[in-house]
């Protein structure tokens, strides 16, 4: 009987920002069952990225989300960070794959055949999908912090430098959120 190959697509969102994990999904999607309207997640508005968020996890066949604290971050680098995010994105797939496309230029430590594809979240739907399920979990998350922490506005935000937080950084130093390795927060560490 035939068996398509089991091909993971991956990608990861929240490099930029001062604040909050960065986030990886990866997405084995089922070629028996395409999925119209799949693209990069930054070219979708928030709600249609929820709305695909829901189809991908009901009709992929696995998909699974990893993290990078903002500590971690700050202790191995933001691209060591986002490579361990995709590792643990890719391990809690929990199956065996034949093949792992990863969006951009280099690839996570892994035990499947891996490539990279710059500007994959364009041009391959799992990748697409990957994309789409990192950036709805982080944005989430994002949006619980600012509960914690609302002084940064961070739902609104979602932790890049924009005018608003980079005033209430000032004001307020950073929170237990933020990356200490990146400037502005750098200049004002305080212990926690």
């Amino acid at each position: 009987m035939y068996r398509p190959e089991l091909f993971a697509g991956v990608d990861e969102v929240g490099r930029g920002p001062l604040a909050g994990a960065v986030v990886a999904a990866a997405v084995v999607l089922d070629p028996f069952r395409p999925m119209p309207g799949l693209k990069d997640s930054k070219r979708l508005s928030a709600k249609r990225r929820a709305e695909l968020d829901l189809e991908i996890r009901e009709h992929a066949i696995g998909f699974a989300i990893g993290r990078a604290e903002p500590r971690e971050i700050d202790q191995l680098n933001i691209l060591w960070a986002s490579m361990r995010a995709m590792e643990r994105a890719i391990e809690g797939l929990d199956m065996s794959l034949d093949h792992v496309m990863v969006d951009g230029n280099r690839i996570p430590d892994v035990p499947f055949p891996t490539d990279f594809l710059i500007k994959g979240d364009d041009r391959v739907g799992a990748i697409m999908a990957a994309s789409i399920l990192a950036k709805v979990a982080r944005d989430k998350e994002m949006s619980q912090l600012d509960e914690q922490y609302p002084k940064y506005e961070l739902a609104l935000n979602k932790g890049y430098a924009t005018e608003a937080h980079l005033a209430a950084l000032q004001k307020y130093g950073p929170s237990p959120v933020h990356r200490l390795s990146f400037e502005p927060c750098r200049q004002r560490r305080l212990p926690f």
